[in-house]
């Protein structure tokens, strides 16, 4: 079985802050035309992609709680911002011939429809990329947490987690050049460790569901295909 097939319906986390690029704040196009054609690369080779995007590069809900302010509209805020970051990557697929949907977490219905599970699979099987924005529609939950939700409500086969480093590390290695790399590891063992790769509400809702997490490089223009090819770098993080 090809990696591809093993792979036959994923949904991929991107962060606001890969779409920032080089930039301090907000989108660069050229990110957002990249990562696009990473998911048509991924689905020539017969994947399903779906994608759960942040909002962090337009604004951040736990910084208005930092400050004093109140979560809950401080993370309905960032919510928005994801919103305008899922029209942003609906707008580079669309550009490449590919379909693509925003559902909203949020009822927005001049914008973008309404999040369902049935809609969402209903637009996955017309080959369409279901693209999730407005996190999970709660306050106190990451957009981590929403994309292992997303991808169990969905029977993702994986959740794919794109970060800006090829894997999980036992530390930061921006800061320590040497942090371990780790190849594969258990659920159980990020959250043991404490593996900040995801939020630990994401991590025990993926096991839970027994769905494995592959953290590889967002900014490695193909990596995602890569993987799904079977090369690439990443770390495997299964039962």
């Amino acid at each position: 079985m090809t990696a591809a097939t093993r792979f036959k319906r994923v949904l991929l986390k991107v962060s606001g802050e890969a779409l920032m690029g080089r930039q301090g704040f907000g989108i660069d196009v050229a990110v957002a035309d990249r990562i696009a054609a990473d998911i048509a690369e991924a689905r020539a080779l017969g994947t399903e992609v779906s994608v759960v995007i942040g909002g962090g590069n337009i604004f951040r809900g736990v910084g208005v709680a930092s400050k004093g302010g109140d979560r809950v509209t401080g993370d309905h805020m960032g919510m928005l911002a994801t919103v305008i970051n899922a029209l942003a990557l609906r707008t580079s697929l669309t550009k490449l011939g590919i379909e693509a949907i925003v559902l909203s977490a949020i009822a927005m219905p001049q914008i973008c429809e309404s999040f369902s599970q049935r809609v969402a699979l209903a637009h996955a099987e017309a080959g369409r990329v279901v693209i999730f924005a407005g996190g999970t529609g709660n306050p106190f939950f990451t957009t981590d947490t929403a994309a292992a939700l997303r991808a169990a409500e969905m029977g993702a086969s994986a959740l794919f987690k794109g970060t800006q480093v090829d894997g999980i590390y036992s530390e930061d290695p921006k800061l320590n050049p040497h942090a371990e790399r780790f190849e594969q590891l258990t659920h159980d063992e990020v959250l043991q460790r404490g593996l900040a790769v995801m939020d630990v509400a994401a991590v025990a809702l993926a096991r839970e569901n027994h769905i494995p997490i592959v953290v590889f490089s967002i900014h490695e223009g193909g990596g995602f295909a890569k993987i799904l090819a079977g090369g690439g770098r990443s770390t495997f993080v299964s039962d």
